[in-house]
Protein backbone atom coordinates (compact mmCIF):
# COMPACT_ATOMS: atom_id res chain seq x y z
CA UNK A 1 0.00 0.00 0.00
CA UNK A 2 1.28 3.48 -0.81
CA UNK A 3 0.33 7.06 0.07
CA UNK A 4 -2.07 7.43 -2.86
CA UNK A 5 -4.02 4.33 -1.90
CA UNK A 6 -4.40 5.66 1.63
CA UNK A 7 -5.72 8.97 0.32
CA UNK A 8 -8.33 7.13 -1.76
CA UNK A 9 -9.78 5.34 1.28
CA UNK A 10 -12.85 6.65 3.07
CA UNK A 11 -12.56 8.35 6.45
CA UNK A 12 -14.34 5.49 8.20
CA UNK A 13 -11.84 2.98 6.82
CA UNK A 14 -8.95 5.22 7.85
CA UNK A 15 -10.34 5.49 11.38
CA UNK A 16 -10.46 1.70 11.67
CA UNK A 17 -6.95 1.41 10.28
CA UNK A 18 -5.68 4.08 12.69
CA UNK A 19 -7.22 2.28 15.62
CA UNK A 20 -5.75 -1.08 14.52
CA UNK A 21 -2.31 0.22 13.54
CA UNK A 22 -1.63 2.78 16.29
CA UNK A 23 -4.23 2.15 18.96
CA UNK A 24 -5.42 5.76 18.81
CA UNK A 25 -8.62 6.35 20.75
CA UNK A 26 -9.47 9.86 19.47
CA UNK A 27 -9.50 9.04 15.76
CA UNK A 28 -13.10 10.18 15.47
CA UNK A 29 -12.17 13.85 15.88
CA UNK A 30 -9.37 13.82 13.31
CA UNK A 31 -9.58 15.06 9.73
CA UNK A 32 -8.83 12.83 6.76
CA UNK A 33 -5.38 14.27 6.04
CA UNK A 34 -4.41 13.80 9.71
CA UNK A 35 -5.64 10.21 9.63
CA UNK A 36 -3.69 9.50 6.43
CA UNK A 37 -0.52 10.88 8.00
CA UNK A 38 -0.96 8.85 11.20
CA UNK A 39 -1.66 5.59 9.35
CA UNK A 40 1.20 6.21 6.91
CA UNK A 41 3.63 6.86 9.77
CA UNK A 42 2.49 3.70 11.53
CA UNK A 43 2.93 1.65 8.34
CA UNK A 44 6.25 3.29 7.41
CA UNK A 45 4.94 4.86 4.20
CA UNK A 46 6.67 8.02 3.02
CA UNK A 47 4.76 10.90 1.46
CA UNK A 48 5.83 11.39 -2.18
CA UNK A 49 7.29 14.72 -3.21
CA UNK A 50 8.25 16.35 -6.49
CA UNK A 51 11.81 16.01 -7.76
CA UNK A 52 13.21 17.95 -10.73
CA UNK A 53 15.77 16.03 -12.78
CA UNK A 54 17.57 16.66 -16.04
CA UNK A 55 17.71 20.46 -15.86
CA UNK A 56 19.42 23.11 -13.74
CA UNK A 57 16.45 24.37 -11.74
CA UNK A 58 18.48 27.02 -9.92
CA UNK A 59 19.70 28.62 -13.15
CA UNK A 60 16.18 28.67 -14.57
CA UNK A 61 14.85 30.30 -11.39
CA UNK A 62 17.55 32.98 -11.60
CA UNK A 63 16.58 33.63 -15.23
CA UNK A 64 12.92 33.97 -14.18
CA UNK A 65 13.87 36.54 -11.52
CA UNK A 66 15.81 38.55 -14.09
CA UNK A 67 12.89 38.42 -16.52
CA UNK A 68 10.50 39.62 -13.80
CA UNK A 69 12.74 42.65 -13.26
CA UNK A 70 12.69 43.23 -17.03
CA UNK A 71 8.88 43.13 -16.99
CA UNK A 72 8.78 45.82 -14.30
CA UNK A 73 11.19 47.99 -16.29
CA UNK A 74 9.19 47.51 -19.49
CA UNK A 75 5.96 48.48 -17.74
CA UNK A 76 7.61 51.55 -16.24
CA UNK A 77 8.70 52.50 -19.78
CA UNK A 78 5.13 51.82 -20.97
CA UNK A 79 6.38 49.17 -23.41
CA UNK A 80 3.57 46.66 -23.07
CA UNK A 81 4.65 44.54 -26.03
CA UNK A 82 8.08 43.93 -24.46
CA UNK A 83 6.45 43.15 -21.10
CA UNK A 84 4.19 40.60 -22.77
CA UNK A 85 7.17 38.90 -24.47
CA UNK A 86 9.03 38.71 -21.15
CA UNK A 87 5.95 37.25 -19.43
CA UNK A 88 5.68 34.59 -22.13
CA UNK A 89 9.36 33.71 -21.59
CA UNK A 90 8.69 33.38 -17.86
CA UNK A 91 5.73 31.11 -18.62
CA UNK A 92 7.85 28.91 -20.89
CA UNK A 93 10.59 28.57 -18.26
CA UNK A 94 8.12 27.66 -15.52
CA UNK A 95 6.56 25.10 -17.84
CA UNK A 96 9.99 23.58 -18.50
CA UNK A 97 10.49 23.13 -14.74
CA UNK A 98 7.05 21.53 -14.34
CA UNK A 99 7.69 19.10 -17.21
CA UNK A 100 10.97 17.96 -15.64
CA UNK A 101 9.33 17.34 -12.24
CA UNK A 102 8.02 13.94 -11.19
CA UNK A 103 6.88 12.25 -7.99
CA UNK A 104 9.41 10.20 -6.04
CA UNK A 105 7.21 7.09 -6.15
Amino acid sequence: MDWHELEKKKVDELRVMAKEQTGIEGAVGLKKDELVKIVADAMGIEKPHLVVEGIDKGAIKERIKALKADVVQALDAKDHALAKRKRRQIHALKRRIRKAAHLTH
